[in-house]
């Protein structure tokens, strides 16, 4: 081929590509602006990758309620659970460097590892440690780091042994972010580098995501960053107005690998990009992980059961569903696509990818107003797979107003059973004490004036009055009112002394991490 007909060729390649690269629909900055206001929502970013490039990266709104520092391309919110898939890639690069093996034992990397059941322990391979199959319940153990806590990795890696499965070992789905945990710290252990550094390292440098953070003391040091909001009623969370909530209450640094991380929707684009190239770099003479592993991680390896989404969002029910490496791996209304929520206290994200479209779709937002964030998700999702458009925006709110007048009943229907005249079976001095959880470790019930306090031990600021609610039952009203209130139940023995403690959350709408129906409190002995 001559000089001037390879020069035709580029060029017209050139032209194919571009042409391939769609913008977002007309009009959608004011769509999105338009769905911020109707639900008063502070902030939002948005990332968009088609073909390899990055169609669009950028921010709304402002970074706090009541600001005016803007919402850019570059501001930081948390990622959640989306982070997931970075802590398995940062498995995937150790399994090319020949530092272990996807179906290597757990054990044998970290030999201090222990399951409940000593059979599990044996089993447990790295692959397991990410697919939410190891027979805990949902959400198991997250009390343990959620709110905050103040015990190390480490420590949370050894409680494991003391929390008790609620089925058989790869039996079936049940999602949980201890066990993403204990992947950072073999992250740690196998590579001989805090998993913090590891990730800084081994990823967000050679993709250049110049935002990306893995310490909080970084993110809480970036001055473009978002400041959480949430809608915090004393009935249900999600209700009443919008307000500002302490950003160092949230998520500790110890459950990081499973959902801590933060970055902006610039390195959004950019680790999009790296994923739908199968870990190569922009060009493709460089990887940060191989193809192999990239294909690994996108293989569905456990079922997930699907309950249908009801009316209007019946459409957004996948026909099949699985979890991968990091990723849930379903179908939207026929397409393949690989999808993963995060959220964390007053923050939410959503990423979703075509990968036989090269396409993928970021979002943040700054508050927990999730049926926003989604709908705007949906509607460039349809545009991008040529999809009839929708009003996704009104269908979403509409499911959130009868989701929350739901949760409202409930609540009603439970009061209308309570018997609010009875009296509590003991002296209210007699409640007070120390008491233990095998996994949780230690509380404290106190007394003062005729009134009974409980703290959480090993959970700073997680601490409150309890009322009395009927019998021998109480509610945690904490100090913190963006923490879930709880029923506390005190058992009595045949003495009449407090023989136990059981609690769970009041509101029927509570996020899955506040666990409180798994603890089991018992008398200090001595007390």
């Amino acid at each position: 081929m001559s000089k001037c007909l390879r020069l035709v060729a580029i060029a017209t390649s050139l032209l194919c590509a571009a042409a391939a690269v769609a913008a977002p629909p007309d009009g959608f900055d004011a769509r999105v602006e338009a769905a911020m206001r109707s639900r008063d929502v502070p902030g939002m970013a948005i990332a968009i990758v088609e073909e390899g490039a990055v169609v669009s990266a950028k921010g709304y709104g402002v970074r706090k309620l009541g600001g005016s520092a803007p919402v850019d391309a570059d501001t930081i919110f948390p990622t959640g659970s989306t982070g997931k898939a970075v802590t398995a890639a940062a498995l995937a690069i150790l399994v090319d460097d020949g530092k272990l093996g996807w179906d290597d034992r757990v054990i044998d990397h970290l030999p201090d590892f222990r399951m409940y059941d000593p059979w599990v322990t044996r089993e447990m391979t790295v692959r397991d440690l990410l697919l939410h199959r190891s027979g805990l319940g949902l959400g198991a153990g997250d009390l343990l780091y959620i709110p905050r806590t103040s015990r190390s990795r480490r420590d949370i890696v050894r409680a494991l042994r003391d929390i008790e499965p609620a089925t058989s070992f790869r039996s079936g789905y049940a999602y949980d972010n201890i066990l993403y945990v204990v992947a950072g710290e073999l992250v740690s252990e196998v590579s001989g580098t805090p998993w913090e550094q590891f990730v800084c390292d081994r990823i967000f440098k050679p993709l250049g995501m110049k935002t990306a953070v893995s310490d909080e003391a970084d993110r809480f040091a970036t001055a473009n960053r978002a400041q959480p909001h949430a809608r915090l009623d004393p009935r249900l969370r999600g209700l009443g107005k919008q307000q500002v909530l302490p950003e160092r209450e949230g998520l500790g640094q110890v459950a990081a690998p499973a959902g801590g991380l933060s970055w902006s929707a610039n390195d959004w684009g950019r680790w999009m990009q790296a994923q739908l190239a199968l870990g190569a770099l922009p060009g493709g003479d460089k990887r940060v992980w191989s193809e192999a592993s990239a294909r690994v991680m996108w293989s569905p390896q456990v079922p997930i059961a699907i309950h249908s989404y009801p009316a209007p969002i019946t459409d957004i029910t996948p026909q099949f569903s699985s979890y991968a490496l990091g990723w849930n791996v379903q179908d939207y209304r026929g397409v393949k696509v690989l999808q993963h929520g995060g959220a964390v206290f007053g923050a939410l994200a959503f990423v979703v990818m075509v990968p036989e479209r090269k396409l993928g779709i970021a979002m943040q937002i700054n508050s927990e107003d999730v049926e926003t964030m989604r709908a705007l998700g949906y509607e460039l999702l349809d545009h991008y797979l040529g999809f009839e458009s929708r009003d996704w925006v009104t269908a979403f709110e509409t499911w959130n107003r009868e989701r929350l007048a739901g949760g409202l009943a409930a609540l009603e229907g439970m009061r209308a059973d309570e018997r609010n005249a009875s009296r509590p079976s003991l002296p209210v001095a007699a409640y007070a004490g120390d008491y233990a959880d095998r996994w949780y470790g230690p509380i404290a019930i106190t007394e003062r004036s005729g009134a009974l306090r409980i703290d959480f031990r090993q959970t700073p600021n997680m601490a409150g009055k309890l009322e009395h609610h009927q019998y021998d039952t109480f509610i945690a009203r904490w100090d913190d009112a963006a923490l879930e209130p709880a029923y506390v139940t005190f058992s009595l023995d045949a003495e009449g002394k407090v023989a136990r403690i059981t609690m769970k959350a009041v509101s029927p709408l509570a996020d899955f991490s506040y666990d409180y129906q798994d603890l089991l409190f018992k008398p200090v002995p001595g007390d």
